[in-house]
């Protein structure tokens, strides 16, 4: 299997009660101010009409889903946001602080989920659903050494703190973490992200 070729099994959604909710982390497109590792290879308004595409993409594939979700937003008001999304998307606020402690705020059951995985499909956020029904923890790891999914049945508040964000370290120290407080996690398919100007090349589609 490579990072942008292989097979998920297509899963039905979970039935757990309290169904986990996926709450999705997104910035506003604004140019200057997203993607802006991709700038310097697209201009700062082709990188923000990516960033806008990738979350419009993931937001429909999360619907596909069936699963329940929220986005959370940063970068602009929520009157902003619903305008670009439509009044229906659920908004949370994500709130000052780092990566780390912004994701601290989401509650339990939560699947995290990022808007940079182009080949993300609504069978990975239902296999993630479905894997905790069976375990307290679920990873999608991405190929630069993060991940694009979290997901966790209960609070897990030492993944959040000095965690080394933006690395190629995040996922192997995630795991560790996970394993040095004895908690079961299952690993999702691999998948690449679109985040860098080297990624580009794999998606044509999004930058013609």
């Amino acid at each position: 299997m490579t990072r942008r070729q292989g097979t998920v099994q297509r899963l039905e959604p979970h039935v757990m009660n309290p169904a986990p909710t996926i709450a999705l982390f997104a910035k506003y497109p604004r140019a200057g101010e997203v993607k802006t590792r991709l700038a310097p290879a697209l201009g700062e308004a082709k990188a923000a009409e990516l960033h806008r595409m990738l979350v419009e993409r993931t937001l429909a594939t999360i619907r596909a889903s069936g699963l329940p979700f929220a986005l959370h937003y940063t970068g602009a008001e929520a009157s902003a946001f619903a305008q670009w999304l439509g009044e229906d998307v659920p908004l949370v606020e994500q709130g000052e602080g780092d990566l780390g402690a912004r994701l601290a705020r989401v509650e339990a059951p939560a699947i995290l989920l990022g808007a940079d995985i182009p080949g993300l499909a609504p069978a990975h956020l239902n296999a993630a659903a479905n894997a905790l029904e069976e375990v307290p923890a679920v990873i999608g790891p991405a190929s630069d050494g993060g991940y694009y999914l979290l997901g966790f049945r209960e609070e897990l508040p030492f993944l959040w703190s000095e965690m080394p964000w933006g690395g190629d370290r995040v996922l192997e120290e995630t795991v560790a973490r996970l394993k040095n407080h004895g908690v079961t996690f299952r690993l999702l398919e691999e998948l690449a992200d679109c985040d860098r100007p080297e990624d580009l090349s794999y998606w044509p589609d999004l930058v013609r």
